[in-house]
């Protein structure tokens, strides 16, 4: 081989790694892409979770209230039933 033969070799090899490099940056950048599209799904999805949670927890709150003043509300009615009976 001649030196511009060399020269032309290295320069085509230079070409297709220039190539090679331009794709694999492209396909890098569409990854990244689609890698922060994902995250901010799993973002939003962690948001709504966390939203449930808390409106679940709220729930359960009310429903705890509620199976304390319904106990209440059994016990002064078992008291008035006593009480009733007892004045009978």
């Amino acid at each position: 081989m001649t030196t511009e033969a060399d020269i032309a070799s290295v320069a085509e090899q230079l070409a297709e790694l220039t190539r090679t490099v331009g794709a694999m940056a492209k396909d890098l950048s569409a990854m990244t892409e689609r890698a922060d599209r994902q995250q901010a799904r799993a973002d939003s999805q962690q948001d709504l979770v966390d939203s449930q949670q808390k409106r679940a927890q709220a729930q359960q709150e009310r429903i705890d209230l509620a199976a304390r003043e319904l106990a209440d509300v059994s016990d002064r009615l078992q008291a008035a039933a006593t009480a009733l009976r007892d004045s009978i």
